[in-house]
């Protein structure tokens, strides 16, 4: 299992999981809370139920480089390009736009 925190501004938006079931991404709930929440996608309004995918999310694989940069990524961190998981964990910690993806390290 994979597990990373999904930022909106700073703010921890929500929680984004691959499992042996597929992907799932969950809203925190103080970030559900708060007045001033908005979704980190249109594809994705708020709601208190996770989203659950047996591929991943449309709007998380945009996020992943494409092209000369992928090409980087893939040679400078040894990385498969299909697994789409690692490399949006790797690759999106600072991505351009109000989101960003930061791994949580799983005991």
């Amino acid at each position: 299992m994979q597990k990373a925190e999904i930022r909106y501004l700073d703010r921890t938006a929500g929680w984004f999981i691959q499992d042996e079931e597929g992907f799932h991404f969950l809203y925190d709930q103080a970030y559900l809370d708060s007045k001033d929440a908005r979704p980190v996608s249109l594809t994705l309004p708020l709601r208190a139920a996770a989203y659950s995918s047996r591929t991943m999310f449309p709007f998380f694989d945009g996020l992943i480089p494409e092209g000369w940069l992928l090409a980087v990524a893939e040679r400078n961190w040894k990385l498969d390009p299909r697994d789409r998981m690692g490399l949006l964990l790797n690759c999106c910690r600072d991505c351009i736009g109000a989101v960003s993806v930061h791994p949580v390290i799983m005991e």
